[in-house]
């Protein structure tokens, strides 16, 4: 799902009765070809909810940022699955924060849905049944899913069968109501519309291969369009020997990235600007952001005219020039907080991209190589980017790349059948604000939450927002721990100390009983919250290697520590 501006347009005949559907009680599938305005649609909806009763995410980490979201996993907690669906929702279950947002959503929109497993949804399905306390699905908490089954599908680890949603037993018991969008509002022309309905179906007859054939021709590396590959490697090739070309001087933009360290290889994953941007004037451009003003949309193409410090001159294609400075793109918890945020230009170099990375995109005109595609839907992504036939050019194709999945063309025909017999249900009355509490974690899960958290080495910061505590609490959490003999690797914690080796020496010759004879030593120049921390691994380490043999547990009068001798 591309974002979608403000507009005040009109909705069509198609836009309106999924509208109904959506204001109505029940769970929902807003579905539709690409380019038909399922963005548009759902902004209308939500204008005007509240985030936190109306949450949306995303299964990806690039979906959840052009959607201003947060990722489906972050939400839910879910993580990767580790250790498999049960263990990944018991774990879950222990984080205060996740059990409170999903206390208090009432709807959750769930973007691209097609590119989740139905392992996954139901994970977060069982979830929800379990925090909420009712025993129907989702615990009573609404879904409205969006996206397109014949688009990209679903990520198969370890080369397993594609775990479609659609298939699971999770998406049956969910009862979502179709809402369908037929009309596309990408392009008006008829005959490409007609091809992109047959790409879209997997069927290869004369006229798809007669309408390719037409469109196929050399292309020249001068022409000013995008070229989109099916590899990254590709276009990543592409764009450097075009930009090297031009005979100006080359120019870079780092991009700064702002925000918590633990998210950041995830961030730069998940943002549509590279980490460095190379410019230069005359660089073909693609716009990465929709413009409030609507003057452009994510996917409109420019020439750069002149390079500023804090500046760029764009000629559009569509002949107007703009000029723009940097802008913010945010990466979400799973809380809907901002933890990183990246600024840059929002721009693209725009030669070549991969057809994965243009979903969600609107081009003028494009290249597109459609020769020994992979996936089914592959295809029919790389064609729909562009606004209109006119401005599709074909570098070369195969008649085994125009390929659908056949249980999506079954499962779409089901869904028009079903779509055709609606009855309107009663509209939904989103709850009033919660008047109960939200439950809070009891000390004892918050100490097992905390063990957890520790054995996947985050930060002290991290877990007292998890705890909902504060640091000084956890390290009493950890010390108990400890106390019970608990083997815990520490070491990660001394990674931005001050003066450690110094510390451990004071701590070897003056015993960690007792914070204070360290403290004064050295002079008050470093707080008890570090010394806390060095001595809770140092507690750690001796731990390891006083233990001979397995199970045997720690000597506590060794280990206690003197809560009078704690500053708080």
């Amino acid at each position: 799902m591309a974002t979608s501006t403000t507009s005040t347009r009109a909705l069509t005949s198609c836009q309106t009765k999924a509208l109904d559907v959506l204001q109505r009680e029940g769970n929902v599938f807003l579905t539709g070809a690409a380019g038909t305005g399922k963005s548009f649609l759902l902004d209308h909806y939500l204008k005007g909810k509240p985030t936190e009763a109306f949450p949306v995410v995303a299964s990806t980490g690039a979906a959840a940022v052009i959607v201003g979201g947060r990722t489906f996993h972050s939400f839910f907690g879910l993580g990767i699955l580790e250790g498999g669906p049960e263990a990944a929702i018991l774990r879950a279950m222990r984080s205060g924060k996740l059990v409170n947002r999903l206390e208090r959503a009432c709807c959750v929109v769930i973007d691209e849905v097609s590119m989740l497993s139905g392992t996954t949804l139901r994970a977060a399905e069982t979830l929800a049944r379990r925090v909420r306390g009712r025993n129907i699905p989702w615990g009573g908490l609404r879904i409205i899913a969006v996206g397109d089954f014949a688009q990209l599908p679903p990520v198969a680890p370890w080369n397993e069968g594609k775990d479609w949603a659609f298939l699971h037993p999770v998406w049956q018991e969910s009862d979502f109501q179709p809402a369908l969008l037929s009309t596309v509002m990408r392009t008006q022309d008829l005959e490409f519309l007609t091809i992109l309905n047959f790409v879209r179906n997997g069927t290869m007859n004369d006229v798809v291969s007669s309408y390719l054939n037409q469109r196929t021709a050399p292309s020249s590396h001068s022409t000013e369009s995008t070229r989109l590959y099916p590899h990254r490697a590709q276009a990543e090739e592409f764009n450097l020997k075009r930009l090297e070309a031009i005979p100006r001087p080359l120019q870079t933009f780092p991009t700064e990235y702002v925000g918590k360290n633990k998210f950041l290889e995830a961030a730069k994953k998940a943002m549509p600007i590279p980490e460095t941007l190379l410019l230069k004037e005359g660089a073909l451009v693609m716009m990465r952001k929709n413009d409030l003003g609507l003057r452009w949309v994510n996917g409109s193409l420019g020439t750069v005219r002149t390079i500023h410090e804090d500046g760029l001159e764009i000629d559009l294609v569509s002949g107007e020039s703009i000029e723009i400075g940097k802008e913010k793109f945010s990466y979400l918890d799973g809380d809907g907080l901002e933890v990183l945020a990246a600024w840059n230009f929002p721009v693209t170099l725009a030669w070549a991209t991969t057809i994965h990375k243009a979903q969600g995109a609107s081009l003028d005109c494009m290249i597109v190589d459609l020769d020994r595609l992979w996936e089914p839907g592959q295809a029919y992504v790389a064609l729909s980017r562009v606004r209109a036939g006119s401005g599709l050019s074909i570098e070369r194709w195969s008649p085994t790349s125009i390929r659908a999945e056949p249980l999506v063309t079954q499962f779409y025909d089901r869904l028009s059948d079903q779509a055709q017999k609606y009855v309107p249900r009663p509209l939904f009355a989103p709850p009033a604000s919660p008047e109960k509490e939200p439950r809070g974690l009891t000390s004892r899960e918050r100490i097992e939450l905390t063990q957890i958290l520790v054995e996947d080495h985050e930060d002290l910061e991290f877990i007292a927002g998890a705890c909902d505590v504060t640091i000084g609490t956890v390290l009493n959490y950890i010390e108990k721990l400890l106390l019970l003999g608990i083997d815990l690797d520490l070491s990660y914690l001394t990674a931005d100390l001050p003066n450690c080796d110094r510390i451990r020496a004071l701590f070897a010759s003056l015993g960690l009983e007792k914070l204070s004879p360290v403290f004064q030593e050295l002079d008050g120049a470093v707080s008890y919250e570090t010394l806390r921390i060095l001595r809770c691994v140092m507690m750690a380490e001796k731990m390891k290697t006083e233990r001979t043999v397995v199970g045997e547990g720690i000597k506590e009068n060794e280990w206690m520590c003197c809560s009078s001798d704690l500053p708080f």
